[in-house]
């Protein structure tokens, strides 16, 4: 009985002592590097931006084929807009229908990710502005920063030129003026 825990004892020691190597190697190299670069904010937010954008897409695409197709189907007498509009010759074929197909798509996705998720959160930002009493009003009446630098450049040249009247500007007896070099 004494063996058999000794023998146990020991294989939970080589199992400790692997998973700290395994642990130490993970933490070095490539593989740490690797740990680092999942576990950051901005690998997370990528990955709820594609689970976000392939939900869109699913919603996209059930408007395209319910609504829009059919909306085509009555205008034009076929849902498939790629045999609309071709061109062929010599065995191949230009497809103009196919490119509007995709070009409606496109404007329905940029409609979609405008209208549900951009637009929406601005508001939700004026709105947090306008909860916590910080108002644009605010941010217009300060300067901006060529504004700044103008009247920093200002402020230098009349002290340079107060200056000037009581001590004169070195190498020169007259007071400084922008003409001056």
């Amino acid at each position: 009985m004494a063996s058999s825990s000794n023998s146990a004892h020991r294989m939970t020691d080589r199992a400790l002592n692997a998973s700290h190597q395994l642990s130490a190697l993970t933490d070095k190299g490539p593989l740490g590097g690797f740990k680092k670069f999942i576990s950051r904010g901005s690998m997370v937010d990528m990955a709820v931006g594609v689970v976000m954008g392939s939900a869109v897409t699913a919603v996209v695409t059930s408007i395209v084929k319910s609504f829009i197709s059919p909306l085509i189907a009555m205008i034009f007498g076929k849902a498939d807009m790629s045999k609309l509009l071709t061109i062929s010759y010599n065995n191949a074929t230009i497809s103009f229908g196919a490119i509007i197909g995709e070009l409606i798509n496109f404007l329905i996705i940029a409609a979609a990710v405008y209208f549900c998720i951009i637009l929406p959160i601005n508001k939700l930002r004026d709105m947090t502005r306008a909860a916590s009493g910080v108002e644009e009003e605010d941010s217009a009446a300060e300067p901006s920063p060529e504004e700044q630098t103008v009247i920093l450049l200002q402020e230098i040249r009349d002290q340079l030129n107060n200056g000037a009247s009581g001590n004169s500007v070195p190498g020169n007896s007259a007071p400084f003026t922008p003409s001056q070099h």
